[in-house]
């Protein structure tokens, strides 16, 4: 479904239809149905006005045959390791939920296989291949890994008294599938340990899958994680959540069929499950390198890497086994140092720092080297060469972005000129399979000196529609722009070609003949695309060109246990973010709230003025309109959309003091966000 789909991996949306808003949308219907294996692609015309996909064009194939020539396929390594250690896989063709609907299907990828076709770049073909190879794996004497059962990897460390589990995948139902195989293979032994490695989604999604929050509160089960994961792991997308969630729909594809001229590969791992989404709080907290804990009788020594990956993310070594957990920061892809659906920069400096720490703590030692994504890496010499190469990768893309901005050069402009070193590019894991280069570049450009280039003809550009209205008429009208179009497409300048048409559109956004010929472009630069998400933006951005934005319920990734994680502090700056300043114009509102539980009271006052929304924590110092008093799970119904504040009074679940009417006109204020919003129209 699409509402499931929708939750990255990576990332949790946290949609808030709370207080006076509508209440969470019902379920998506699934997207578009997979064309079967076998189907040959369309060979419609570029010259037609159809809103079919094409086949790929003479010069999709040739730059795909070129890149196949440059790079060293007969390297097979990878898939060696892929599949060293297989033990048994599922036995199903699906993973269901409880109700039988499947949230995991191991036979939509099946046609990646064999020779990559034109209409996919064969680098990406290769990493799809990959990571389409499933099951439990066994990593070394008392390590064992469940791979290709969703977007990321889990792993159980088995120790003198029980498991350990690392990051227990994104849905409750792909995590509890990886854990019935493992035990089929190694017994019913106890968890005695659940590791969060760092704040995304698909790296906690699935605990309840794994273990009893029951068992977690009598002592049985630790739950640890780095400092900072409870509130990243709920905050990170919330303030931009419908932008970010949206922009996800482009970036993973989940509205592609799964075939050749669709969605074949996330990069980072096959595509995201679509189960429940579930979150268990952190019983102890890692906030120091060096810190270490006894778990299941095995010492395991942690390694702090804020900000790299994500926010709140740490590796950790286990001395006894020799073996090395990299968490994301060291995978088989360069990765993400903006990621595409929009998120806060990081810093590829600290990220290189960091992995040469590491070499330096334990590169002398380790042995095997395995990650929450992709396949492990055994022997030393083979370890420390991956992790210097992405230690150089990450601060060579720093240096030399620095390097060339120091000379004048601007965000597009190194991006064009930035090549990596012949060393570092022929290495399958710092390809551009998640990460790329180019929009790296623009990424540590923009976190040292922001969007501005510095160039003041760009330093307040007319808005897309009024711009592409005055190019288009400078070309001429509409049908030269598109002339030009053309004749940069037939050459196969698919770029240009796409800045000319996206001018056209956003003039004449019911050009059908210039929509559909912009996706027939972009459908050739998705072809050509070595990174999963590119190709996502390429060919969603094509799809919805030829069949409009289509009008689903959003998606709802707001689970309970998200929710309940979420602070009053949290909503209520959510809630500024949603306060619409012309209705609030002019007005002045104090409205004091009251939150009970059986072991605290929390209070806040709310000001509302100048049209903006500011709140304090404690007592209210002066005057009130109106006090609302509610116990902490009305509060969490409320922000999460299953109850609205309205119908919480009524239903005698909350009590308001003072004027009532000031309470509704202040629930009155605040925006829903429209979530279908088009991307490549006006």
């Amino acid at each position: 479904m699409v509402k499931a789909r929708l939750r990255h991996i990576g990332i949790s949306f946290v949609f808030l239809y709370a207080w006076g808003c509508a209440s969470a949308p019902p379920p998506a219907p699934e997207p578009p149905p997979s064309a079967a294996a076998t189907d040959a692609p369309p060979q419609a015309s570029v010259e037609s006005t159809s809103a079919e996909p094409k086949a790929a064009s003479d010069a999709t194939k040739q730059a795909n045959a070129a890149l196949k020539q440059a790079l060293p396929f007969n390297d097979q390594q990878d898939f060696a390791d892929a599949q060293k250690g297989f033990l048994g896989t599922w036995e199903e063709p699906t993973i269901k939920d409880a109700k039988g609907r499947a949230v995991w299907d191991f036979g939509s990828f099946a046609f990646v296989k064999g020779e990559p076709p034109p209409e996919v770049n064969p680098s990406l073909w290769r990493m799809a291949q990959l990571n389409s190879i499933h099951g439990l794996f066994q990593v070394s004497d008392n390590i064992f890994q469940v791979r290709g059962f969703d977007l990321s990897v889990t792993s159980f460390i088995e120790g003198k008294t029980g498991v350990v589990v690392v990051d227990p995948l994104l849905s409750k139902e792909t995590a509890a599938a990886a854990l019935a195989l493992y035990r089929k293979h190694r017994g019913n032994k106890p968890i005695v340990a659940m590791i969060y490695t760092h704040s995304h989604v698909d790296h906690f999604g699935g605990v309840r899958g794994m273990i009893d929050e029951k068992a977690v509160q009598a002592g049985e089960v630790k739950v640890i994680a780095p400092e900072g994961f409870m509130e990243h792991a709920v905050s990170e997308n919330v303030f931009a959540g419908t932008a970010m969630s949206r922009r996800a729909t482009y970036m993973y594809g989940p509205l592609l069929p799964k075939n050749a001229q669709g969605t074949v590969d996330a990069g980072l791992g096959k595509t995201t499950s679509t189960g429940e989404v579930t979150l268990i709080p952190p019983t102890d907290t890692i906030a120091k390198t060096g810190q270490k804990m006894r778990l299941a009788g095995l010492e395991f020594v942690f390694f702090m890497a804020p900000g790299t990956e994500a926010p709140s993310e740490m590796l950790f070594y286990v001395p006894e086994y020799k073996a090395l957990c990299a968490a994301e920061d060291v995978t088989h892809t360069l990765h993400n140092v903006l990621t595409l659906r929009g998120a806060q920069v990081r810093d590829p400096l600290n990220w290189s720092r960091y992995l040469n720490d590491v070499l330096g703590l334990w590169g002398k030692d380790v042995e095997v080297l395995f990650a929450s994504h992709h396949w492990p890496t055994w022997g030393n010499q083979a370890i420390t060469k991956l992790i210097k190469s992405q230690r150089d990768l990450y601060k060579y893309i720093n240096d030399q972005t620095l390097h060339l901005a120091n000379q004048g050069y601007t965000m597009i402009e190194i991006g064009e000129r930035m090549q990596l070193p012949p060393e570092l590019d022929k290495v399958w894991a710092n390809r551009n399979y998640y990460g790329t280069l180019n929009h790296n570049v623009k990424a540590v450009y923009q976190r040292y000196l922001g969007w501005f280039d510095g160039n003041p003809s760009t330093l307040h550009s007319l808005p897309p529609e009024d711009a592409g209205k005055k190019y288009v008429d400078a070309m001429g009208g509409a049908e030269e722009a598109m002339r030009k179009a053309k004749t940069s497409y037939d050459s196969g300048d698919f770029r240009w070609a796409a800045q000319l048409l996206n001018h056209v559109v956003f003039a004449e956004p019911k050009n059908d003949k210039a929509r559909f010929l912009l996706a027939d472009t972009l459908e050739q630069l998705g072809y050509q695309a070595e990174s999963g998400p590119w190709r996502g933006f390429y060919l969603t951005g094509a799809m919805e060109l030829r069949q409009g934005v289509r009008n689903l319920p959003a998606p709802d990734t707001a689970s309970p246990d998200i929710v309940a994680g979420m602070t009053p502090e949290m909503f209520f700056d959510y809630l500024a973010v949603r306060l619409d300043p012309a209705k609030a114009a002019g007005k002045k509102l104090t409205i004091r709230v009251v939150i009970t539980s059986a072991k605290q009271k929390q209070e806040y006052t709310l000001f509302l003025e100048n049209s903006v929304l500011n709140y304090s924590a404690g007592k209210a110092t002066e005057p009130v309109d109106a006090t609302v008093t509610l116990d902490q799970p009305t509060f969490a119904a409320t922000t999460s959309g299953n109850l609205k504040l309205p119908d919480a009074i009524k239903q005698n679940k909350a009590k308001v003091d003072g004027d009532q009417k000031k309470l509704e006109e202040l629930v009155g204020l605040f925006d829903t966000f429209e979530f279908w919003f088009p991307i490549v129209t006006p």
